[in-house]
């Protein structure tokens, strides 16, 4: 049965991430270092982790196997669930790929070393309506994609 995990601290597609899950009928796992507040539902999970660096990526990558889907932005997170063959999107509606992985964490260590140094300041583009709605459409198909592995 498919799971949909979300890696929820800062998370800004929530509400259409249960518009999904609900529509699909799976249960959506809120995943955070604190209480939040979250529509009620049959489907909808909170799992609030201890404070600390990591807590909540390593409980959902603790869990997340194929015929799953994690919604994140956490390269790191991405990559150990891509790992496990769930299947990842980010909340700009980019899926993570296994292919796309080793350049994404390059990236990713590299902009950092670059922000630290203060070779570049700010951290990326703002969120729009152009990547929620990508965002839904992209976890539409990857939750059909995602049900169909998991038998359901």
């Amino acid at each position: 049965m498919t799971i949909l995990y979300v890696d929820a601290d800062a998370c800004p597609v929530k509400n259409e991430a249960i518009r999904v899950g609900e529509r699909h009928n799976v249960t959506i796992t809120f995943v955070s270092n604190s209480w939040m507040r979250l529509p009620e539902g049959d489907l909808i999970e909170r799992v609030v982790v201890p404070e600390g660096p990591d807590e909540a990526d390593n409980w959902i990558a603790d869990r997340a196997k194929a015929g799953d889907v994690v919604v994140t932005a956490d390269v790191p997170l991405a990559a150990r669930c891509v790992n496990a063959g769930a299947m990842v999107i980010g909340p700009t509606g980019k899926p993570f790929r296994e292919d796309a992985m080793g350049m994404r964490l390059a990236m990713r260590d590299l902009n950092t070393h670059l922000r630290e140094t203060g070779e570049i300041r700010e951290s990326g583009p703002s969120f729009t309506k152009a990547d929620r709605s990508r965002f839904l459409n992209q976890l539409e198909t990857i939750m059909r994609a995602a049900k169909r592995i998991s038998g359901g």
